[in-house]
């Protein structure tokens, strides 16, 4: 069963969201959260596996409460998705570095949606399409802060930064094993032991670090 924690200001998303979870096996609604401080604390009290966050919400908005959330040592196993009306949102990117394991448009159809929180429930990200890669490009590029290695880079080897750059062009396992010619298991370690030695929250933080680093 996958636990949702539903952070949205309007009252009719929210309520169209706990239908489709309701209404849907494997999943369960573990509570609703009309701002970001709501959020925070609602995520503390039941330790969902999902949050579904909005951005524009009252009190702090949703990239603080989702920061928040991520930094929370009791909320390690709590992943972030950022819900974002527009495509190009601002605040995309900027999610990303707050912790979120990837973003949503509201306007996702629900087989979609639920793929998602499935994906990301299972440690994975919604980094795949290939309009978020064009954001993350994109704000990485109009960041006001300039490109700094990770630390941990030089605890690479050179398979390992291969490694991630193919993640951040939003390659899953499946595939960056056949760009490599090596099995899905190999490329699942790598990825693991990449994640591991940058101190990679998930495969989201993971394509963060590397544009950061100027590796993508």
């Amino acid at each position: 069963m996958i636990t949702v924690l539903l952070a949205d200001d309007q009252d009719l998303v929210r309520l169209g969201l706990r239908t489709l979870f309701d209404a849907t096996e494997g999943f369960s609604v573990a509570a609703e959260a009309a701002d970001g401080l709501a959020a925070v604390a609602e995520a503390r009290r039941t330790r969902p596996d999902v949050v579904l966050m909005d951005i524009r919400m009252p009190g702090i908005d949703g990239l603080e409460a989702t920061q928040r959330i991520v930094v929370d040592p009791e909320l390690t196993s709590t992943r972030v998705i950022v819900l974002t009306t527009f495509e190009h949102d601002e605040y995309v990117f900027t999610a990303l570095r707050a912790g979120a394991s990837g973003f949503l448009l509201k306007n996702t159809k629900p087989p979609a949606l639920l793929d998602a929180v499935r994906t990301v429930a299972d440690g994975g990200a919604l980094l795949a399409p290939s309009v978020t890669r064009t954001l993350i490009r994109e704000f990485t590029d109009l960041a006001p802060h300039s490109r700094t290695p990770h630390p941990g880079l030089d605890r690479l080897t050179d398979r390992e930064r291969e490694i991630v750059v193919l993640v951040a062009r939003g390659l899953s396992n499946h595939e960056i094993a056949e760009h490599l010619v090596v099995s899905p298991a190999t490329a699942r370690t790598h990825v693991s032991r990449s994640m591991t030695k940058l101190g990679a929250r998930d495969r989201a933080q993971l394509v963060v670090f590397a544009y950061q680093s100027g590796l993508a």
